[in-house]
């Protein structure tokens, strides 16, 4: 092929693609996130990138068949999945019968939209998301234990100060009943969702624009903006003499919350209630909550989830009451990445180069076989002539300990470790190098 007629290598924008060592501190993330959603007891689930269009289309909607992969094979058409909750609640359905209740699950996946790409929004991310789906009915502590959950998470991933906002739809949805705005509901309340993102006077000319009264408006940007401790607010919206049937049930759902909260042990430096978060999303129908980091709060909403009534009502008559949350692990990393908060400063996943200085590759080979049958990543470094090159090549790597194999090594059955941390050099005996980088 002439070199006109190369392809210049590229990859489509939206998608996410990195250097090893940043691919490195993303698996790290991933793993922490999955060692707390098991530490918590939810269970595995990998439901296929591949939908019948049917299944992940139950929802209808202009705006879903837009950003929805779809394409034809054979006879049949199908989707690329563009969340894990409709998988999830097909999976359940399905398999219903095989399955312990409660069911407490995670998943961490790829998931596919057909956004307009541009700063912060992927056509391809990672989501990690947790659910715990009973039968019929589901218990209040349940709530409280997938916020615990979110807590643990966000607490193991050590990316600093972070707060969860938490809520209650039917206290947003008997608040605009009460104002007389029963029929806006559904309006208002996504307009509610944009207040931290397009701020307070932009969200009170949208009501505007839907007809809302300067009076209902200023009644209910009073309500958003309570502040105080939970306990504050509570007694508040308890003394706030409004009537309506499901402002009620809300601040009986909410008191039960926060009871269930304190004995979960979550630091209130943690979470707090604000009546302002609503959840896009129509299907939450009570607990909503939104994560943030304290620090930079120009990331919005890093994790967020709520109840919903039935999951899987396209599928089976049984009523499935759930709870869940979901972190978009991709733009989270893009995000701290672009802070310079993300550690990468390894290029590989070995915590010991072994430098053959000569041609002791046997020695250096069953070296290496040793420190990995005491699990300890390890690998022989060929590349680089003399000693000095290869330390930089160690260092670059972000490689602990070098392990260093001359002549004179061979001859005293030692080996020079290196810490490339410290500086510090030390001679081993073969038989003891696994002991000394066990210790350190």
């Amino acid at each position: 092929m002439s070199g006109k007629d190369k392809i210049t290598p590229s990859i489509l924008p939206g998608f996410m693609e990195l250097l090893p060592n940043d691919q490195l501190a993303f698996n790290r993330m991933l793993d922490s996130i999955r060692e707390s959603f098991e530490l918590c007891g939810f269970m595995p689930l990998d439901t296929p990138v591949i939908e019948k269009a049917e299944i992940l289309m139950t929802k209808g909607g202009e705006e879903t068949e837009k950003q929805t992969y779809s394409f034809k094979k054979g006879d049949n058409d199908l989707a690329l999945r563009f969340d894990l909750t409709v998988p999830f609640s097909r999976y359940v359905s399905q398999r219903m019968n095989e399955l312990s209740f409660p069911f407490k699950r995670y998943q961490i996946g790829k998931v596919f939209r057909g956004e307009r790409p541009q700063k912060g929004r992927f056509r391809e991310f990672y989501q990690c998301d947790i659910d715990i789906v009973n039968k019929d009915n589901l218990s209040l502590v349940y709530d409280a234990e997938i916020i615990s959950t979110a807590y643990t998470t966000f607490e193991r991933l050590n990316i600093g100060g972070f707060l969860i906002k938490i809520n209650n739809r039917k206290l947003l949805a008997g608040f605009v009943e009460e104002l007389g705005l029963s029929e806006k509901i559904s309006k208002i309340l996504r307009e509610i969702d944009k207040k931290d993102r397009i701020g307070e006077d932009n969200v009170r000319k949208e009501l505007d624009n839907i007809s809302c009264t300067p009076e209902q408006i200023d009644k209910l940007m009073n309500y958003l903006n309570t502040e105080g401790t939970p306990d504050k607010i509570l007694k508040a919206l308890a003394s706030c003499n409004i009537k309506n049937e499901t402002f009620q049930i809300g601040l009986t759902e909410m008191e039960e919350l926060t009871k269930y909260l304190g004995f979960m042990n979550i630091p209130a430096s943690c979470w707090k209630i604000d009546l302002s978060i609503a959840r896009g999303l129509d299907y939450y129908t009570g607990t909503v909550f939104e994560t943030v980091l304290k620090k930079y709060p120009e990331f919005g909403s890093v994790c967020g989830g709520g109840r919903y009534d039935n999951l899987a009502e396209y599928f089976t008559e049984q009523k499935l009451p759930g709870v869940g949350v979901s972190i978009g692990l991709t733009r989270l990393f893009d995000q701290l990445n672009e802070k310079g908060l993300i550690k990468n400063d390894k290029a590989t996943t070995s915590r010991v180069a072994v430098l053959p200085l000569g041609d002791y590759f046997e020695i250096g080979y069953g070296l290496v076989s040793n420190l990995r049958n005491s699990n300890i990543a390890a690998e022989v470094l060929i590349a680089g002539d003399g000693l000095k090159k290869k330390l930089s090549i160690v260092s670059k790597k972000g490689i602990r300990f070098a392990a260093i194999l001359g002549e004179n090594e061979i001859k005293n059955k030692v080996i020079t470790v290196k810490d490339m941390e410290t500086g510090k050099q030390e001679e081993v005996y073969f038989e003891k190098i696994v002991d000394y980088i066990t210790k350190i």
